[in-house]
């Protein structure tokens, strides 16, 4: 478990989970966690296993979920793993068919499943792929998930919550065009949805969070030094929203970050403008 520095204390203050709550809201549900093999979706399940609940992990990894059901299932929760690649049409069809017949129906949806992608545009040229990629798995999917699974939300008067990044809130950054656009664009899509779903007594949640330490910043080397809130935090974010309703979460100094980020796009641009016009002068 990662422990906080004393400036990570002071941006990312500890929320406090009620389990009793959290017990009382889920006991006898059923909780769908989309990236449940690695990171916040992993120490979701941990943190729900203590709950009469039935967890179904979707994961690519079928050996992680298998481990993980082994552990969980040794405490108060049933699980169900199901092995996926979500953007593979087939494996999403066949997942999609399987939440049809759960006999109990679905109760809460956590899209958590993502990809992240730092590459500048000039590396890009070539690299198409990237663009669709990502477009798969952090928009694409989560939205044809959700549209087979709005009935069954509805039915249970269900619980939406979407992991999401500070980064839709702030001025794009350069070298992040194929990760920002796809979760922008799932952002954009569950903001427009909420109304109806919640005039529908769906509850919806966008949990909008800085940089955490999991598996998907490592290869960033940049990220290794930088401050990023633990997994295990990001969980507790998570339960907290599911008995609190919550329809946003966002960090206290999201103001701060927001104009930290138009100064950076401006240092940015004069940077380069700068660059040109010293290689215009050269002989």
């Amino acid at each position: 478990m990662h422990t906080y520095s004393l400036f990570e204390r002071l941006i990312f203050p500890q929320t406090h989970l009620n389990k009793r709550r959290l017990g009382r809201e889920l006991k006898g549900k059923t909780v769908l966690i989309t990236g449940a093999s690695s990171g916040i979706g992993e120490e979701l399940a941990y943190l729900l296993a203590d709950i009469e609940v039935h967890l179904i992990l979707v994961a690519r990894r079928a050996d992680k979920l298998a481990a993980m059901k082994t552990l969980i299932e040794l405490k108060a929760a049933q699980v169900s793993v199901f092995p996926a690649d979500l953007r593979i049409e087939k494996e999403m069809i066949e997942l999609l068919a399987f939440l049809q017949q759960l006999p109990d129906g679905l109760d809460v949806v956590v899209s958590n499943a993502g990809h992240s992608i730092k590459r500048s545009i000039m590396q890009s040229l070539d690299r198409y792929h990237d663009f669709t990629r990502t477009m798969a798995i952090n928009y694409m999917a989560p939205v044809q998930l959700l549209l087979s699974a709005i009935p069954l939300l509805t039915q249970k008067q269900g619980h939406i919550i979407n992991i999401s990044t500070v980064n839709v809130l702030l001025l794009p950054t350069p070298n992040w065009s194929a990760y920002q656009a796809s979760k922008a664009a799932f952002d954009f899509w569950f903001r427009s949805a909420a109304p109806e779903l919640n005039a529908k007594g769906v509850f919806t949640t966008s949990i909008y969070l800085p940089l955490v330490r999991t598996p998907m910043i490592e290869p960033t080397t940049a990220y290794r030094k930088m401050p990023a809130m633990s997994p295990q935090h990001v969980a507790r974010i998570i339960g907290h929203s599911m008995y609190s309703k919550m329809k946003i979460y966002k960090p206290w100094w999201l103001i701060f970050g927001q104009l930290a980020s138009i100064l950076f796009r401006r240092y940015w641009e004069h940077s380069t403008a700068r660059k040109l016009r010293q290689k215009g002068r050269r002989p």
